[in-house]
């Protein structure tokens, strides 16, 4: 192999790796907690979309248990998302694993 063909599959490599970055970001990840009393959207740029809130979760008086389960909505929506991502890079990479990108999305 030649630093030509190595050249153009490196940049045919990035190409495919933005491709997905560009898909994942437009796919939604939600994550649902406390019995459906909270639902948290992001995309797979781990952005936050949506979060709703069901009254009743309100109307408990309880700011502490809203707060738990925001924080415990979000995490497992990002964590969603991170695997999605990661199961596209594993994908992209015929499953090696490739120094520096392993961590990228994770």
């Amino acid at each position: 192999m030649d630093i030509n063909q190595v050249m153009q599959q490196a940049q045919q490599f990035q190409k495919r790796m933005a491709d997905v970055q560009e898909e994942m970001a437009g796919r939604q990840m939600t994550s649902t907690v406390g019995g459906g009393m909270v639902s948290v959207t992001v995309n797979g740029k781990n952005e936050l979309l949506a979060i709703k809130i069901e009254p009743e979760v309100i109307n408990q008086g309880d700011p502490n248990l809203l707060q738990d389960l925001i924080v415990a909505g979000v995490n497992d929506a990002m964590r969603k998302a991170r695997e999605a991502m990661q199961g596209e890079m594993r994908k992209l990479t015929g499953g090696l694993n490739i120094p520096g990108l392993s961590g990228m999305f994770g």
